[in-house]
């Protein structure tokens, strides 16, 4: 492991250096093992564990590039460790989101162009408080999705979807258990909606602050029971 450890670093390297920029394609795999003063399995070894965080692109029959290296492809591989998540670290999720959504928020209330915040209502007024559960939530999704994007930080937007994705049996569960659940979720989404449109941030962290806390708060308690 300790000369795969050296491979990666050495290719990892290369790029962070500028000898190779996002999108360029690596020497082939014989002088690049020479340049580097590696053995080609080593040189193997660290270029599959590159690819599987997406920093590398192996094409076959034309050989390995750097990747665009963006933000929200490099986090991928976040969703891969979340996915492993348990039941019991859902409130986990929850924190951080209340960490992170209500940043994401203010900063869309002051950079969202007019037409995301046209597709912003549309995606608000897709459901109603009678919809079937599992198409509010996933409604629900897509709305905070949507403000993560506008916020104009990818790398912001790429941990609030990933964030966003573990407490979603969570939000099935409080829309069929909690009444008036999704009635309160419109109301805030509307609240946040609105602060957006008026480019009030202070306004919209509130409002997202409020949103999530509420989420937190009733699974808190149900748990507890």
């Amino acid at each position: 492991m300790a000369l795969t450890d050296e491979a990666i670093g050495k290719i990892k390297e290369m790029i962070t250096s500028g000898r190779v920029r996002p999108g360029e394609k690596l020497p082939r795999e014989a002088d690049l093992a020479a340049e580097l003063g590696l053995s080609r399995n080593s040189l193997r070894e660290a270029v599959k564990a590159l690819s599987l965080i997406n920093v590398l692109d192996v094409r076959q029959g034309d050989g390995t590039y750097a990747t665009s290296l963006a933000p929200s492809l490099l986090l991928e591989a976040l969703s891969f460790i979340v996915d492993f998540h348990r039941d019991d670290t859902v409130l986990e999720f929850l924190e951080v989101r209340r960490i992170l959504e209500p940043a994401a928020t203010g900063l869309a209330a002051l950079r969202m162009t007019q037409a995301q915040k046209d597709a912003l209502g549309k995606v608000l007024d897709a459901v109603t408080v009678d919809s079937p559960v599992d198409d509010f939530v996933a409604t629900d999704l897509e709305f905070h999705k949507e403000i993560a994007l506008g916020s104009g930080n990818t790398v912001l937007a790429s941990l609030v979807d990933n964030m966003s994705l573990p407490t979603v049996r969570a939000r099935v569960w409080r829309g069929m258990t909690q009444p008036r659940a999704q009635e309160r979720t419109l109301a805030e989404h509307r609240a946040i909606y609105q602060a957006i449109l008026a480019g009030d941030a202070d306004l919209a962290r509130s409002w997202a602050t409020v949103h999530i806390s509420g989420i937190e708060t009733w699974l808190r308690t149900t748990l507890a029971t």
